[in-house]
């Protein structure tokens, strides 16, 4: 473990700026959740549930318009294919609060799908700035720079909703966010290695993890066989559609949506106890300790020497969200977050760093895109899945529910990645013989 690699990254410049302005990218929709929320429940006086549906809108619409966002990134560049997000950031969030609600839900859809992509750029840029170990310290930093902004952005919409009005703060996280994307137009990040200053032009060519991994790309054909005549449509379509995509990355996808569901079922379980126990004042004391043992635990995983997979830690993670369903008071929950928050931003990093290696530059941001879109659609289930068994036994029920989802697909992530390393080295033994 060695903590200098922190500092030895911060040294350089574009990785410094790159983190900042992943940091300023990221706050104004950090605050919208909870502006949203408050402006159905209070400004349109309608009911929680229907504010959740329009959080499910805007997720689905994040869900479906990150690929594409990804994809336009990877064929036309940076800077033209922020321009759609800018221009509806700031459009449809200055519309939208003097929608009615059933407009509010079209335009929440389609504020989803042109949603600044701040998370797959930054990630992408990062993955083209550094590389090898270093790559796994720059992930895990702006996974801990996403906690605080994380802990800070719904404080600021819940002090905008209730001091000055819902309408104005929807209306500011709209010009927030055109103006990051103009910001972030002007950075203008490289998404590829030859568009660094001191780049030597090289082809782009298959990055560490790709050779393993081509061997298990769907449809792909095995060394000197011929192509099996009984493929199926739906493998050759999946092929010519994502000629990227591998059984690993489907086991990295599938691990972030685990997370994502473990996270958002958790935040939901916490809301559930205190609301129980007549707490809720102390909502963020929970969140505090949840998201600084996030930080904490990310710290240490950046200065690894060796990647953990992150099945394993997302399997970790939901075997230790489970005790917090045994909490009885706000400081045993804040407590037995602690453990389960450690491994929340190693999760995210590793998975990050795990689609970085295995997808080749030009492809990058259309894979980082679906990668953030299997972590969203995680996040928008995670709540219904915990919400069910909070209505059905109490709140311990959706501690419950989604530790043990997401331990199932952890520990189904590192089976199948141990299955996969047998395999290979039984077709390599059998080779050398």
């Amino acid at each position: 473990m060695n903590f200098a690699v922190y500092r030895d990254l911060l040294r350089i410049r574009s990785v410094r700026r790159l983190l900042l302005v992943g940091m300023i990218a990221r706050f104004p929709h950090s605050a919208a959740g909870v502006l949203l929320t408050l402006h159905v429940v209070q400004t349109l006086d309608r009911g929680y549930a229907e504010a959740g549906a329009v959080a499910a809108v805007v997720t689905i619409g994040i869900a479906v318009g990150a690929p594409w966002r990804g994809r336009r990134i990877d064929s036309a560049g940076l800077r033209r294919a922020l321009i759609p997000s800018v221009v509806a950031e700031a459009v449809i969030w200055s519309v939208a609060p003097h929608l009615s609600y059933q407009w509010l839900l079209v335009a929440a859809l389609i504020g989803g799908l042109f949603t600044l992509p701040a998370f797959s750029v930054i990630r992408q840029a990062l993955g083209v700035l550094v590389d090898g170990d270093r790559r796994r310290t720059a992930y895990t930093l702006d996974a801990i720079s996403t906690e605080v902004i994380f802990m800070a952005g719904p404080a600021v919409g819940v002090v905008l909703a209730t001091q000055v009005s819902t309408v104005l703060g929807l209306t500011l996280v709209g010009i927030a966010s055109a103006s990051a994307g103009l910001f972030l137009m002007w950075f203008n990040p490289p998404t590829r290695s030859d568009q660094l200053p001191d780049a030597v032009t090289v082809a782009a060519s298959a990055p560490a993890g790709m050779n393993e991994a081509a061997a298990d790309l769907i449809g792909a054909r095995s060394a000197g066989a011929p192509e099996r005549r009984t493929a199926s449509l739906l493998r050759r379509g999946i092929r010519r559609a994502l000629p990227w995509l591998t059984v690993p990355l489907v086991m990295v996808m599938i691990t972030a949506a685990g997370a994502g569901l473990l996270l958002s079922g958790t935040e939901v379980g916490i809301v559930a106890a205190l609301e129980q126990t007549g707490n809720e004042s102390s909502l963020g004391l929970v969140f505090v300790a949840w998201c600084a043992a996030s930080v904490v635990g990310g710290l240490v995983y950046g200065a690894l020497h060796r990647p953990i997979p992150p099945s394993l830690l997302l399997l970790g993670m939901a075997l230790l969200t489970l005790p917090m369903g045994f909490a009885e008071t706000t400081l045993s929950l804040a407590l037995l977050s602690i453990p389960a928050g450690l491994l929340c931003a190693p999760v995210l990093s590793a998975a990050s760093e795990k689609v970085a290696d295995l997808v080749a530059e030009d492809r990058r941001g259309e894979a980082m895109g679906w990668y953030g879109s299997a972590l969203t659609s995680g996040v928008a289930l995670g709540a219904p899945v915990a919400g069910l068994l909070i209505d059905a036994v109490g709140p311990w029920g959706g501690f419950t529910a989604v530790g043990l989802v997401g331990a199932l697909l952890g520990a189904a992530g590192f089976l199948a990645r141990n299955l996969g390393s047998r395999t290979k080295a039984t077709d390599t033994a059998g080779l050398s013989r």
